[in-house]
């Protein structure tokens, strides 16, 4: 058996970086479906950028605010990569310099729940089974509820968002459990209550939603969108670890060199801390952006990059307090082993 079946890791997903006021982002290997934009060098909300809303259609990870539409951000996803406006701070504007993680769903995806007999509500979007990646909208009923992701395997990852309201984004990590969730936009740790998830784990069909948590993923007429990931060996990995408060870190394998890593504390309030291999080329990895914030890039002493996975290397609590659990998400630059028999190498 194959270790992988992606040995090219940026067919799918790929880091940006660039200067403000370019307007032409034509770098990539596929054309992206979802485009997660920072300023780098100031205070600046990211800007997320789906083609299943469309491609002016903004939403905030480090805030409530629901969709709202900016024209000269983000004005169309190509073939290589993504057009922009060049005019808004968001994403592009002429001065500073930003980064952009991008993925690629790609094939059109709709669910008539009442004719499938899969999920309880409609769904629809764009769906790629290969890299295990679906963005789904769906609309709320305000009751218990199943809606279909299209992946085919059990997602180990979502992201759910209110696009009409003001509200948390909430989280669902497949090591927390089906009643306990985080929200992107806030520090807070960990919390729980059965009625997010409706105690209920998703299937390789359907994920599951309740009614708490102030309408935050199932308000009656609410418009929302999810991003919703499996895991792929060799490709993607998400999961947790415990930290053991030591410059000589916690190691967390992974199956293949990472190319962007995402880390949350689950036991306690911290940022949602980003790094990646283009902002970084070397180890250690320092260059920190914050999801749920709209601070700056700040330099840190992280982690190593390794060839299989990646090693802590401080000792502070948002990352590696000793005895403190920690979600990451995690996209390869190379599997550790492809899959004719070819090694990744170290940094």
């Amino acid at each position: 058996m194959a270790y992988t079946t992606i040995d090219k890791p940026t067919d799918y997903f790929e880091t940006v970086i660039y200067a403000g006021g370019t307007t032409d982002i034509s770098s990539l290997d596929f054309q992206p479906d979802w485009v997660w934009g920072k300023k780098r060098d100031g205070a600046e909300n990211h800007g997320i950028f789906d083609s299943v809303r469309s491609a002016t259609k903004t939403i905030n990870s480090n805030t409530t605010a629901a969709e709202s539409t900016r024209g000269g951000s983000l004005t169309s996803f190509d073939s290589d990569g993504f057009t922009l406006g060049g005019s808004d701070g968001i994403i592009s504007n002429s001065g500073s310099t930003y980064v952009a993680w991008s993925w690629k769903a790609g094939t059109s995806f709709t669910n008539d729940a009442s004719s499938t007999s899969i999920g309880t509500i409609d769904s629809a979007g764009s769906v790629n089974t290969d890299a295990g990646f679906s963005i789904i909208s769906y609309t709320g009923t305000g009751s218990a509820a199943t809606i279909a992701h299209g992946l085919g395997v059990i997602p180990k990852f979502y992201l759910i968002k209110n696009r009409t309201n003001a509200r948390n984004w909430q989280s669902y990590h497949e090591p927390l459990g089906n009643q306990a969730y985080l929200r992107l936009n806030t520090t807070a740790a960990t919390a729980t209550g059965a009625a997010i998830w409706n105690n209920t784990s998703p299937t390789s069909s359907v994920f599951s939603i309740g009614t708490s948590d102030f309408n935050a993923v199932n308000a009656d007429g609410d418009n929302y969108i999810a991003y919703c990931f499996a895991e792929k060996q060799g490709y993607s990995k998400f999961g947790s670890y415990t930290g053991n408060g030591s410059t000589d870190g916690t190691f967390v394998y992974t199956g293949f060199k990472p190319a962007y890593v995402l880390i949350k504390k689950t036991s306690g309030t911290a940022q949602w801390k980003i790094l990646d291999n283009k902002r970084d080329t070397f180890n250690v990895v320092e260059d920190l952006i914050n999801a749920s914030n709209n601070g700056a890039e700040s330099d840190f002493t992280t982690l190593d990059f390794l060839s299989n996975g990646f090693k802590m290397r401080n000792s502070d609590a948002d990352m590696n307090g000793s005895g403190e659990t920690y979600i990451y998400i995690a996209f390869a630059e190379n599997p550790f082993v492809t899959s004719t028999g070819v090694p990744a190498t170290a940094r």
